[in-house]
């Protein structure tokens, strides 16, 4: 045995990846689960149906601060008495809440779940909508603002994700 035969791996594979079926299987439920900012963005702007409704979960003084045009405000703790005057079941439900620090879209897709309604979260929440540069209202009316190049591609509508 050789000394670099007794050294632990590094972090990365201390535990080994998956086998690719596996991984398949993950990633693939992941996607059945999580819709993307850029995705729910393209969908809303193409002409005719998206198949979806947004909704936005938090507070009402978050709603103020900003929200996706055309989504639906519900915050997670009404979901239970208000969800049935406000959705339809047969229509798939996207939550999103600030961003990726928070989980009250998880904890909003959760109660709709649970009340029969087929449910996505949307990845990055509100943050990530504004970071990429996607129109937005206030009450104060409607805003966008640059998107971050750390986020979004400087040149190109799409990132070729």
């Amino acid at each position: 045995m050789t000394t670099t035969d007794s050294l632990p791996p590094n972090p990365v594979l201390r535990v080994a990846p998956a086998a690719p079926a596996e991984a398949a299987a993950y990633f693939r439920a992941s996607l059945v689960f999580h819709a993307d900012v850029s995705d729910v963005a393209a969908a809303l702007a193409a002409d005719g149906d998206p198949g979806f409704v947004v909704l936005d979960s938090r507070s009402t003084a978050a709603w103020d601060q900003g929200h996706v045009l055309g989504a639906v405000h519900l915050p997670t703790a009404l979901i239970p008495e208000q969800a049935g005057q406000l959705l339809d079941r047969s229509v798939p439900v996207v939550t999103y809440c600030w961003g990726p620090g928070c989980n009250g879209a998880t904890r909003a897709a959760l109660a709709l779940a649970e009340l029969g309604y087929q449910v996505k979260e949307m990845l990055g929440g509100f943050e990530y909508w504004v970071r990429e540069g996607f129109e937005f209202e206030t009450w104060e009316g409607r805003g966008r603002r640059t998107a971050d190049p750390l986020t979004a591609p400087a040149d190109s509508e799409d990132c070729g994700c």
